[in-house]
């Protein structure tokens, strides 16, 4: 057996795949032009694959993602392809977990607004009948809410997603006394913590229901821009969305105009439309709003874990043993 990997990894990456493969072949591919000769005959691929290589492949049944996201990875022809697909979901899932509830507690104790306040050297306390707000296009105006301090205890968190990243922070919700609802496109057993599984048709409800919406979906076909207007308009007027998906499920202009009119409370984004985020974009301005520079996955373990993977799915390979991380490639997940 052959692996072809591409771009080629560095010395002591290498000698680790090479321990684990064993008898397997493995070709650390320098150029494109020693990949395309390589795949010919190689079973297994690990790392950016293109039509190209994928037509020149004449026997390939694996190919390893580098990525847990697969929308600038996959393309028709491999998801029509048999060989098998997996990618690298589950790295992520407690550091992005970690960020989600960093947003949580901002918002249900004002940190984001007294961060502001302690920049201007100003003693503020922040909620009561002086910050009740009617709904102003200024910057930095809030609609129509009161921003007193909230108890955890008394909110409802939504999920849209319960893979690795969802279920994670699902599982950590009970600490703090929540409730969680979520949704999901397959599915069909609540992990620890979730008080309530639906069908994604029932998004409107998870809207309606929850004090903190957290996006923790990939992007498909089927989420691509899944939030619009409409979907904003279902939410409380005190609620709060959490974007640590991706950004292309948001449609953000929707999202801008959603806040300027008071329709929710604010936004905790790591992932946007565009990015980076234009200067100029209005979110910059809003005080409801936490941007962050798409970082909720970083982390120190992230490379080793990522090897670990590879290397467990190497393993797995040449034992004829089922590979971890399979994806659905029509489903893109």
């Amino acid at each position: 057996m052959k692996l072809v990997i591409h771009p080629p990894v560095e010395p002591e990456r290498l000698g680790k795949i090479q321990a684990e493969a064993g008898a397997m072949s493995v070709v650390n591919a320098v150029d494109e032009t020693e990949a395309m000769s390589a795949i010919a005959d190689a079973d297994a691929f690990f790392g950016k694959l293109t039509p190209p290589f994928l037509a020149a492949a004449g026997r390939l049944r694996w190919v390893q993602s580098p990525t847990a996201s697969l929308e600038h990875y996959l393309f028709p022809a491999l998801i029509d392809h048999p060989c098998v697909l997996t990618n690298m979901r589950g790295l992520f899932s407690d550091v992005i977990a970690d960020q989600v509830y960093g947003y949580i507690l901002c918002f249900a104790r004002n940190l984001h607004l007294y961060v502001r306040n302690q920049s201007a050297a100003r003693w503020a306390p922040v909620g009561g009948e002086s910050e009740r707000q009617s709904f102003a296009s200024g910057p930095g105006q809030v609609g129509g809410i009161d921003r007193a301090h909230r108890q955890l205890t008394d909110a409802t968190l939504g999920i849209i997603g319960l893979g690795s990243i969802g279920s994670e922070v699902a599982r950590r919700a009970p600490v703090f006394g929540m409730r969680v609802i979520a949704v999901d496109p397959v599915r069909v057993d609540k992990p620890v913590g979730v008080a309530e599984l639906w069908p994604v048709e029932r998004i409107p409800d998870l809207l309606k229901g929850s004090d903190y919406v957290v996006i923790a979906a990939p992007h498909t076909p089927a989420t691509e821009r899944l939030l619009r207007r409409p979907q904003f308009q279902q939410m409380k007027a005190t609620g709060y969305l959490i974007n640590i998906g991706r950004g292309a499920i948001v449609d953000l202009a929707d999202l801008t105009a959603a806040l300027r009119a008071g329709e929710l409370a604010g936004a905790g984004l790591d992932v946007f439309e565009q990015e980076p985020l234009p200067a100029d974009h209005p979110l910059w301005k809003m005080e409801n709003v936490i941007i962050t520079p798409h970082v909720a996955g970083f982390s120190p373990h992230i490379a080793e874990r990522h090897l670990t993977v590879l290397l467990e799915n190497i393993g797995r390979f040449v034992r004829h043993e089922p590979l971890e991380n399979v994806v659905n490639k029509s489903m893109w997940f």
